[in-house]
């Protein structure tokens, strides 16, 4: 009898786990396969060769790069070196992508940039919030730009108990954001068994000096997370009747497929307004402030991100979102390649009828529209 039972226990186990795994090839997409959609004037970034995981545009034009994540279990193709922040001028002829130099005291050996954001003071001070992955923590870091010496100065370093898995971050101060955790544990092996049995415990954090909260929960993988451009160039804002005084939140659900749509309130909670389903897995967002657009770097197929396959690459796709608070946004893949020129697509930006497409651990392109 006992025996029987060991069985029946086993057979079950053995069941669900076969069940979690098709499941998760699902939330993959490790079958789907893209078409390429070229840009015709694209060109790759010189020195970017281990990924660009994430860019920010300043108005101005001023992008930054993240370049050189490492992450447990993700291919490299530059292991030893550590990661650093890189700067290019949209405004330039010949756009160049230059290191940030960072203040002295600063522990750049360990440092592991990954997602990024800015915000600029009433003052005009320009601060860069860079989500830091060190061996055994995450940390966000805060700097400076110093446009004169194009290098940054090292401000404040934040860690809390709310930010164990911290994914992007949007800076609303200059010492406050949303941030996304894309598991609810800190450890590697944790985070394994918390993917595959689909448990919905990543969330969004809002932080400040005074005040530190959960303010969305139940994704599957928080990832990329935006904000609505200021609301005079906001269309929808207007087309829909909403208050001027709403701002909206932009979060990214990776393996769930989804965008999801919140509204910001005054005490900084969140009010979930909508869900956009789509057919990839999706990473960061970036808004072109000129129409309100949503840009996304995607991942048409995980499996092959996350199982690296030098002869069977990841591939790459960049969506424009349209009208996205409508009942029928517009969504339209601007970029898709099988990996024969892009591995790992993670964020596409925009500025001024130019496009930055960068990756998870691969290179990085420049595009004219």
């Amino acid at each position: 009898m006992g025996r029987l039972l060991s069985l029946s226990l086993l057979g079950i186990t053995l069941a669900l786990l076969g069940e979690k795994f098709l499941v998760l090839r699902n939330r993959l997409k490790a079958s789907r396969e893209v078409e390429s959609i070229d840009l015709l004037n694209c060109h790759l970034i010189k020195g970017i060769e281990a990924g660009s995981e994430d860019i920010d545009i300043l108005p101005n034009g001023l992008a930054f790069f993240s370049v050189g994540l490492k992450f447990p279990g993700l291919h490299s193709f530059e292991s030893e070196r550590s990661g650093g922040l890189l700067m290019m001028d949209l405004n330039e002829a010949t756009p160049r992508a230059l290191e940030l130099r960072i203040s002295r005291g600063f522990n750049l050996a360990s440092f592991n940039p990954h997602g990024i954001s800015t915000f600029i003071d009433d003052d005009d001070t320009i601060y860069l919030f860079v989500v830091n992955h060190l061996e055994l923590k995450i940390t966000v870091e805060i700097f400076k730009y110093e446009e004169e010496q194009n290098s940054l100065l090292h401000i404040k370093t934040i860690r809390h108990e709310l930010l164990p898995s911290v994914n992007d971050i949007v800076a609303v101060g200059p010492a406050h954001f949303y941030a996304t955790n894309d598991h609810y544990f800190s450890d590697t092996f944790l985070k394994y068994l918390e993917t595959y049995f689909n448990l919905h415990w990543a969330n969004v954090v809002y932080y400040s000096p005074d005040e530190v909260k959960v303010v969305a929960e139940g994704f599957d993988t928080a990832n990329g997370i935006s904000i609505s451009p200021d609301k005079k160039y906001d269309p929808c804002r207007n087309m829909l009747n909403f208050p001027q005084s709403w701002w909206f939140i932009y979060v990214a659900d990776m393996l769930a497929h989804e965008i999801h749509v919140f509204e910001k309130h005054a005490n900084m909670n969140l009010t979930q307004l909508k869900v956009l389903k789509l057919d990839t897995l999706v990473d960061n967002l970036s808004i072109d402030p000129s129409s309100g657009d949503i840009w996304v770097g995607c991942h048409p197929n995980g499996q092959k991100l996350f199982v690296y396959d030098p002869n069977n690459p990841p591939s790459s796709e960049v969506l424009r979102i349209q009208n996205i608070l409508t009942e029928t946004p517009t969504v339209t893949t601007v970029y898709a390649n099988n990996g024969s020129v892009l591995q790992g697509s993670s964020v596409a930006s925009v500025h001024a009828g130019k496009l930055l497409i960068g990756t998870l651990y691969h290179r990085a392109l420049y595009c004219e529209l």
